[in-house]
């Protein structure tokens, strides 16, 4: 989509907070980028727009921060369905070890596996790894591109589409996860909503998002890296547990999450550093190097549907 000026009836104007409802709102951050131009390429998980944020809106009542006026479902699903993002792919090994951390954790909380649905499952790296480790694994994507690319390097079927609008079994999974995807998204109380209907009575969900009130989203200010063109909503504590507690979830492990980079990919994400990376041999070595990026600055939730007993 380019440069391309987006039409009026692509946005809409919330006069609720999208989580509680509350009427009760102040301007919190002024938009950074021309909303109107918004483009596949602004919203890929590899982007590297720091900084740039939509109009936001501060809910008075629960904390929760949300672009106001935000991009329709309807506008999310074609700009997602869209995204290309080879460089994410090229990052597998690294992000196999932050998922891989994630199962192991929710083995812990949810003993004898069995089905796990990923929403935003991107080229599928989750659920290739929830099935070596005996899940039965399945999930949801919109990017057609990512989708294809699941098939022909896992051969995994995903789903293609809205997590929201697919039609899935209640009362069937044992596990949910949604891995940096809720603060993607313009409607997350419907979001949460739809995991706590397929979820089985005592069923996990895994959530992780970014904090907003975490001490590097204080110190970076507006140029901390979740602020993003892609990202919609910024969570608190405060709203997200709000947020569970809205939705029937009882949180039942909480921490800070952790991400686990090669240099190669860090170095890409700075124009001023990307010299280290310029030749094939130099890219080669630096992406055999781990980094550990423990900035505290996302939550990593567990949280219980209620079994009913």
């Amino acid at each position: 989509m380019g440069g391309t000026a987006i039409g009026q009836n692509n946005f809409e104007t919330r006069s609720a907070c999208p989580v509680c409802s509350s009427s009760t709102q102040r301007p919190f951050k002024q938009s950074s980028f021309e909303i109107r131009k918004i483009s596949a390429d602004l919203i890929k998980i590899t982007d590297s727009e720091y900084g740039k944020t939509w109009d936001l809106s501060l809910c008075l009542n629960c904390s929760f921060v949300f672009a106001n006026p935000a991009p329709t479902p309807r506008f999310i699903r074609t700009l997602y369905g869209q995204v290309e993002d080879p460089l994410y792919e090229d990052e597998a090994e690294g992000r196999s070890k932050n998922f891989a951390k994630i199962l192991s954790r929710l083995e812990r909380i949810c003993p004898g596996k069995g089905t796990l649905f990923d929403v935003g499952a991107a080229t599928g790296i989750l659920i290739h790894l929830a099935r070596g480790r005996g899940w039965d694994a399945d999930g949801i994507e919109p990017s057609a591109w990512a989708v294809k690319y699941a098939q022909e390097k896992y051969g995994l079927n995903i789903r293609e589409g809205s997590f929201e609008e697919t039609s899935l079994p209640a009362n069937f999974y044992a596990a949910v996860t949604m891995v940096d995807i809720v603060e993607h998204m313009s409607r997350p109380l419907e979001a949460l909503q739809k995991a706590f209907e397929i979820l089985k009575p005592g069923g996990i969900l895994c959530l992780v998002t970014p904090d907003i009130k975490s001490l590097a989203a204080r110190i970076t200010g507006t140029k901390w890296w979740h602020f993003r063109p892609g990202h919609l909503g910024y969570f608190s504590a405060k709203s997200l547990t709000k947020l569970l507690d809205l939705t029937g979830f009882t949180v039942v492990k909480k921490k800070k999450y952790s991400w686990t980079f090669s240099a190669h990919y860090l170095f890409s994400r700075k124009k001023w550093l990307r010299f280290l990376i310029k030749n094939a041999r130099m890219a080669f070595f630096w992406k055999k190097i781990s980094i550990k990026l423990a900035l505290s600055d996302s939550m990593e939730i567990y949280a219980k549907k209620d079994s009913g007993e």
